[in-house]
């Protein structure tokens, strides 16, 4: 076996590599944890969020700009009593966009079993 023909290659010579199949804005570390936490719950407190991916806050409201602009996530700011809360909802997009990204790291995953010596 050679690096220019894989055993995988051989196998399948039409189907791009899964690797293509990521999004770039969904893959992105946090912004993937933003969506799986999201995708667990009905909506999610910023400071819950900010607190189970280890980001500051000023690198989390960059990335969640990033989703609500591509239509991945809402935000919905209001108050709990007197202190002011961003909440995060995963949109229907959102939803199909971290599905897809979850079957390209299942097919990355399968390829890489599969050439295991």
């Amino acid at each position: 076996m050679s690096v220019e023909d894989p055993p995988a290659a051989r196998d399948d010579h039409e189907s791009p590599h899964p690797t293509r199949a990521l999004d770039d804005t969904v893959h992105q570390r946090v912004r993937l944890g933003v969506l799986a936490v999201a995708r667990e719950v009905e909506r999610v407190d910023f400071g819950f969020l900010k607190k189970q991916l280890a980001v500051t806050d000023g690198n989390l409201s960059r990335h969640l700009k990033v989703l609500e602009d591509s239509g991945l996530v809402t935000l919905e700011k209001g108050y709990a009593g007197r202190r002011p809360r961003t909440w995060i909802t995963l949109t229907r997009d959102g939803m199909r966009a971290l599905d897809t990204e979850l079957r390209a790291l299942r097919a990355l995953v399968d390829r890489l079993d599969v050439s295991r010596p």
